[in-house]
């Protein structure tokens, strides 16, 4: 059946609610489904949009992951009565909980915001739990986004055997606003002027070959042999469990940076913590991973960002090197040090304008959204 024109769908968006304590910080995908919801609530066929509360946490423990947020939530048994759309993208839904759906007369889409391909091939080689594509639903498209074109596009499509298109990437500060209300006053958010040698931030999760802290590691070793004084620390997120990696050891054995005692190794952290606290720029790499939200905090909050993001580049954001390039990265990282001051105030007209592109209440990203919604009953 088609979708009349003034038909109002009610839509919900999967968030899995785990027993214990949860960090909206701890990966994308919980922001991935807040902002969803929000540009949802202002699609023209949307009448009422959820989260669907999935997994084994209390509604305490959901109160706590989104403090107070103001989002409509309903159950797994709820959605399936009340629901005309189900979005599959934190929780995953159980095959016959999707059959049963359909039955009735609902659609499923599946909503693919990581890198599964190489999360899938990981799993298998190294004996991991099961990941999350293979389950045996049936669903009616695959949403995923435009940084997975080459990788997962394909293996989506020929996997799950239904229509599968990239999608807008979706983020706005609402989450970073609220969080940066908990720091002190002597220490703001946002990029401070002024330092005469830079300590570097690397995030990497360090969980899959898509987002680890070589290459960064690499370019800041690279700015420091050409320029000693440029660095003053570089601290790695994610890296404290791998100090004694036998791989790690003799990685950073061979580095001068480590051999001069600026490489800090870290544990997690909340990248609005660190950058108001401690670091003046963030260097990163991707591998096939190039849309992040690390990228977008630290572009709102005007820090120099050296990146290898075709996208971030292709807007002029940032300090760009390409694929895997270490000289280069170094490079990037020397250029921003010495023209990041004064070009500011034009490095945050550019990131606002990027940001733009992907706020959740751009029109354009909500048109987008809203014709593929209406696809699903052509």
């Amino acid at each position: 059946m088609s979708l009349s024109a003034h038909a109002k769908l009610k839509v919900g968006v999967t968030l899995h609610i785990r027993n214990g304590t949860q960090s909206l910080w701890e990966n994308g995908i919980f922001q991935n489904c807040l902002f969803l919801v929000m540009l949802l609530e202002r699609a023209p066929h949307v009448g009422k949009v959820y989260l669907v509360h999935g997994g084994d946490g209390t509604a305490a423990q959901r109160e706590q992951l989104l403090s107070g947020l103001p989002f409509q939530f309903l159950s797994m048994d709820e959605a399936h009565s009340a629901l005309d759309v189900t979005i599959e993208m934190s929780a995953q839904l159980d095959a016959g909980w999707v059959a049963s759906f359909r039955d009735k007369g609902g659609k499923i889409i599946a909503a693919h915001v990581g890198n599964d391909y190489a999360i899938d091939v990981e799993r298998m080689i190294f004996d991991k739990p099961h990941g999350h594509l293979m389950n045996g639903a049936a669903y009616h498209a695959v949403w995923t986004l435009p940084e997975y074109v080459r990788t997962c596009v394909p293996y989506y499509a020929a996997a799950t055997r239904v229509p599968t298109t990239p999608m807008p990437h979706l983020w706005g500060p609402i989450v970073l606003e609220r969080a940066i209300q908990s720091l002190p006053p002597e220490q703001p958010y946002g990029y401070q002027r002024g330092a005469k040698a830079w300590r570097v931030a690397i995030f990497e999760p360090n969980l899959s070959v898509v987002k680890t802290s070589f290459i960064p590691l690499l370019g800041c070793e690279v700015a420091h042999r050409q320029n000693p004084h440029a660095l003053d620390k570089v601290y790695a997120f994610n890296t404290a469990h791998l100090q004694k990696h036998s791989v790690m050891q003799s990685f950073c054995d061979v580095l001068t940076i480590h051999q001069h005692g600026l490489i800090q190794f870290e544990n997690r952290a909340a990248t609005y913590e660190v950058m108001a606290k401690l670091a003046n720029a963030v260097v990163s790499h991707q591998w096939e991973n190039a849309q992040n939200y690390l990228y977008y905090e630290l572009l709102w909050g005007g820090y120099p960002l050296i990146h290898n993001s075709p996208f971030v580049h292709a807007a002029g954001c940032g300090y760009y090197y390409p694929d895997f390039d270490c000289e280069q990265a170094g490079a990037a990282i020397l250029n921003a040090l010495a023209t990041h001051d004064e070009n500011l105030a034009e490095y945050q007209r550019a990131a606002r304008a990027y940001l733009h592109s992907v706020d959740p209440h751009n029109p354009e990203n909500i048109a987008t959204y809203d014709r593929a919604m209406v696809a699903l009953f052509d």
